[in-house]
């Protein structure tokens, strides 16, 4: 019994705990399902805008728009540089999109547009294989066996370098009759679709430059079905005076080279893209912070699966700044025509003699009115005119009589000598040399103005041994150390003689530095230009440092930075201007400088002055010095090599002078004409007048004012 009821009880708790259980269960559930209400609740009412956004979410993509170069004018306004409007179809590929959409965009293009040839003809096989093979999947999957992967796996080619491998096989197994599948629709096709992937991903790739209207209106009308095609205008360089001054002016990348690789970080972080078009060299290239000018760029809004749902402009672009050049291009073409043609005119007598050069600029202020350079090659079986302007700043020659102004106020500051110091002129021996030192004729007793007005090196040679404290004597060896070599070379560059010009471009020359000072007779050489080499842009900055006065000025060519006007017929408002710059003020008396300057009034306009058969009495009144250098050939020609392949003598016909003479000089200039056979001939002055004949017609002509000659010269030194 007792039993019974002891079973009873704990029956009843039993009971008891199951509810109860049940009760907490119950509540937790409850509790969870709360929660769950209050989280919905949340997502919905709470946050339910923000997930909404985030299903939709879209993405902001800015795609930047290049911007047409500056322009470049001339000193007279004149455009050197301009950019021509091309009608041009662009593709941009937003990211997400694959082979197969770009392949059906590119199909659709090709109905509108005809690529021209030489994009179909610039196609290589390999770029045919890729293109059967994504139009023949299934067979080009054929074309590598289960075997042939074993192969590969065999030799531990595993991941990527496998799928290398394999395509790399599949490419190799395709059949020229298979290419041959490929109809000229779908090399066109092709053609487009590699304009399209050429680039990078959200940056517009030119697809087709220079379309014609009607495909220009068609694609336009169809850019709703045509994602990531658009339609603008680009520009290309168009260069009005065709080949006048152009390697000057330098050269652009096309947007397939872009920019250079071994400066790619240094356009990158100033936020080019990768196939931006920059100046390549010169004019182009040290002004490209100025052409380059602003991309417009654009915010592409795009839903998650890369569809354009609207385009916002967030920077209008700005086409780059205007250049206006010291050049005057009237005058830079008459220069260039007298250069090719005397060199037409000489070259059947003179084979060795391809090249010559011409630089005019202001003494005053450094402007480079013209630079000119012109070079004969054979091309075709014929011969060629080519431009070398780039000639006059990054080829050196040596000058002879035209540095021997320098000599003199070399000696004057030494005080070796002094103005109207006399010399002897007769030839000079020295111990140890089989031959004398000489001058082209014996002069005799003669005064430095002399020695300048007929040319005589050897009062040079008498002025470069005082320089090194000798006194000539017949027969006496030399014994000249190493330091007359550098103080007549501290003179000489305080000129511009052997130093950087400074110009404002690159890859300037700073001429050659002779190699054997250890021969005393060498500075003889040197003090009648016949040891180191120069320029000839550093000869005009020489002769301008002492047609001015003693300033040694940076040549310039660039004047002016303009902005874009609004009219296209004008030049825009100056932004800068470039100031001049005197470089150095030469360490010497300025009576010395005027003392060589009448000096050279007398080398063109008295008595028997090598220049007076070319410049005597001229209206301009020009001043100068002549110069014959005996060089060796410095060609590649087989004309310049005699039979035993040895490099044959030849002469360096130069000069360099200014005008007027009798006031603020406005111009001064150089003619080098190297490698010439007969040093009689006359070129270097038939050049010089020729030029400047053209320098003070153009003046004559925008002025109204024509000169008259001069019958009779006033000697400065009276």
């Amino acid at each position: 019994m007792r039993q019974k009821k002891e079973k009873q009880k704990q029956s009843k708790k039993k009971k008891t705990h199951i509810p109860f259980r049940l009760n907490v269960l119950f509540f937790i559930v409850f509790l969870l399902f709360s929660a769950i209400i209050i989280q919905l609740g949340k997502v919905q009412i709470i946050d339910g805008e923000t997930y909404r956004n985030e299903v939709n979410k879209k993405e902001d993509v800015t795609v930047s728009t290049p911007v047409p170069r500056g322009k470049m004018f001339d000193r007279e306004g004149k455009v050197i540089v301009n950019n021509k409007p091309l009608r041009t179809v662009t593709y941009t590929k937003m990211k997400g999109v694959d082979s197969k959409e770009v392949l059906i965009v590119a199909r659709n293009l090709a109905k509108l547009i005809e690529m021209p040839q030489e994009d179909m003809d610039k196609l290589t096989e390999t770029d045919k294989k890729d293109f059967w093979m994504q139009l023949n999947e299934k067979r080009a999957a054929t074309k590598v066996t289960k075997e042939d992967e074993s192969k590969f796996r065999k030799q531990e080619i595993e991941g990527k370098e496998l799928d290398k491998k394999v395509e790399e096989l599949r490419r190799e197994r395709i059949t020229q009759e298979e290419l041959n599948e490929l109809s000229k629709e779908d090399i066109e096709v092709l053609a487009i679709k590699s304009k399209m992937n050429a680039g990078y991903k959200m940056t517009p790739q030119i697809v087709k430059k220079d379309v014609s209207q009607n495909e220009y209106a068609v694609v336009s009308e169809r850019l709703s079905i045509l994602p990531g095609v658009d339609t603008t205008v680009d520009w290309e360089r168009e260069y009005p005076n065709d080949k006048i001054l152009r390697s000057v002016l330098g050269s652009v990348s096309s947007e397939n080279e872009g920019l250079p690789r071994e400066q790619l970080d240094y356009y990158l972080v100033r936020d080019y893209n990768r196939n931006d078009r920059i100046g390549k060299s010169y004019i182009e290239k040290q002004y490209e912070d100025v052409l380059h000018g602003t991309k417009e760029q654009s915010k592409n809004i795009t839903d998650r699966a890369g569809n354009i749902i609207r385009t916002e402009k967030v920077t209008q672009g700005k086409s780059g700044n205007n250049l206006m050049l010291t050049v005057d291009m009237d005058l830079q073409k008459k220069v260039e025509e007298s250069l090719e043609r005397n060199l037409r005119a000489f070259h059947s007598s003179e084979p060795m003699m391809d090249r010559a050069f011409v630089v005019m600029m202001n003494p005053k202020n450094g402007q480079i009115l013209s630079l000119a350079g012109k070079k004969i090659v054979n091309k075709d079986g014929g011969m060629q005119i080519e431009d070398y302007a780039l000639g006059t700043m990054t080829s050196s020659y040596e000058l002879g009589s035209t540095v021997k102004g320098a000599t003199l106020l070399t000696g004057y500051q030494t005080e070796a000598i002094k103005p109207f110091t006399h010399f002897f002129d007769a030839p000079m021996y020295f111990k140890g040399s089989p031959k004398p030192k000489k001058s082209w004729k014996d002069f005799g007793d003669i005064d430095d103005l002399r020695a300048l007005q007929v040319s005589s090196n050897v009062y040079m040679f008498n002025t470069a041994l005082k320089i090194a404290g000798i006194n000539y004597v017949p027969n006496s060896p030399l014994d000249i150390k190493q330091e007359t070599f550098n103080k007549m070379r501290y003179y000489f560059r305080q000129f511009g003689l052997g130093v950087p010009t400074g110009i404002d471009l690159p890859n300037e020359s700073r001429g050659q530095v002779g190699r054997n000072d250890g021969k005393p007779g060498l500075l003889l050489d040197y003090a009648i230009g016949q040891y180191d080499t120069y320029t000839p842009l550093q000869l005009a900055q020489y002769i301008s440092t002492i047609a001015n006065g003693g300033y040694r000025m940076k040549p310039q060519i660039v004047q002016e930075i303009r902005e874009q006007p609004n009219k296209p017929e004008d030049v825009g408002k100056v932004i800068q201007s470039i100031e001049p710059v005197v470089l150095n003020r030469v360490d010497m008396d300025t009576s010395y400088i005027n003392h060589v300057k009448e000096g050279f009034r007398r080398v063109f306009q008295e008595g028997d002055g090598t220049g007076t058969a070319t410049f005597k009495g001229l209206p301009y009144k020009p001043a100068g010095k002549t110069g014959t250098a005996e060089a060796f050939y410095g060609g590649e020609s087989d004309v310049g090599k005699d039979e035993n392949n040895y490099r044959k003598k030849c002469y360096n016909l130069t000069l360099a002078g200014y005008a007027p003479y009798d006031a603020d000089p406005e111009v001064a200039f150089s003619v080098v004409v190297p490698w010439v056979n007969n040093d009689k001939s006359g070129i270097n002055s038939a050049i010089g007048k020729e030029i400047l004949d053209a320098y003070f017609d153009l003046k004559a002509q925008r002025s109204g004012v024509s000169l008259v000659p001069v019958t009779q010269q006033p000697s400065m030194a009276q």
